[in-house]
């Protein structure tokens, strides 16, 4: 999901006819979006392509914190060359000048040897116009999208799914793989339960899940972020449980 959220704001598209549609179509659904409440998702407006997949990459794999560091660095350590923005913060390098850094720069900043790579790979297909600018790929399906960007090393199919979701706001994005909206599906439509221990056999497969989704059409960006808000549900409930009381030992039996 997307982490930083500069100049946020809501998706473009309708969002009271949307959850009236899921909310008629799918029963079940729409007991998850009572109990969740109002769709406050915000979109990371103000990123362009490039900026927005270079923190993608730098946040797979890591925990929040300390990808937030390392990214942190990185803008940090451009400061000489692009200088800082009205409100005192780094101002975000260009592709170019991410390829033209040395390399100790990047290892300074906490990147991976493989993450160093994918960010050239990213820039240097930026400049070749792999990676769209902002207002072509605003123009583009979703399969197009997801097409043109798989192309860079390190970002694969569920990186450009957040990215329609959460930078772009595309209204019809349901992401498979993606382990919170799988779990987040068991526990809405399986059997899995909020203090249950979660194993892969809970999991819905994506046929599972796309076949169920046929019923959400063209809104499923906006399950997907009601199928993760059950997981929040779902660890609150798990907090709150009875906490089982302890036993008594036994006393020893007399000899």
């Amino acid at each position: 999901m997307a982490h930083l959220r500069k100049n946020p704001r809501q998706p473009t598209y309708d969002r009271a006819a949307a959850l009236a549609h899921l909310a008629d179509a799918d029963p079940k659904l729409a007991k998850l979006i009572a109990r969740a409440g109002p769709f406050t998702m915000k979109l990371a407006g103000g990123q362009s392509p490039f900026e927005a997949l270079l923190e993608s990459i730098i946040y797979q794999q890591l925990h929040g914190k300390a990808a937030a560091t390392i990214h942190r660095r990185l803008l940090d350590s451009f400061i000489p060359v692009c200088g800082l923005d009205h409100l005192g913060e780094a101002v975000h390098p260009a592709a170019q000048h991410l390829l033209d850094c040395p390399n100790e720069q990047l290892r300074q900043a906490g990147l991976s040897h493989n993450k160093a790579l994918a960010l050239r790979d990213l820039a240097a297909k930026t400049l070749d116009g792999t990676v769209p600018t902002l207002a072509r790929i605003r123009r583009m399906s979703d399969e197009d999208v997801i097409e043109h960007l798989t192309q860079v090393r390190g970002i694969g199919k569920w990186t450009v799914e957040m990215f329609l979701i959460f930078r772009l706001g595309r209204p019809d994005i349901l992401p498979v793989s993606d382990y919170g909206v799988r779990k987040g599906f068991a526990l809405t439509f399986g059997k899995l339960k909020p203090t249950d221990k979660v194993t892969p056999m809970d999991l819905p497969k994506p046929d599972v899940m796309e076949r169920r989704a046929k019923r959400w059409h063209p809104w499923c960006s906006v399950v997907s972020w009601y199928l993760w808000r059950a997981c929040d549900l779902a660890n609150t409930d798990k907090a709150d449980a009875p906490k089982p009381k302890p036993r008594k030992p036994r006393p020893a039996a007399a000899i």
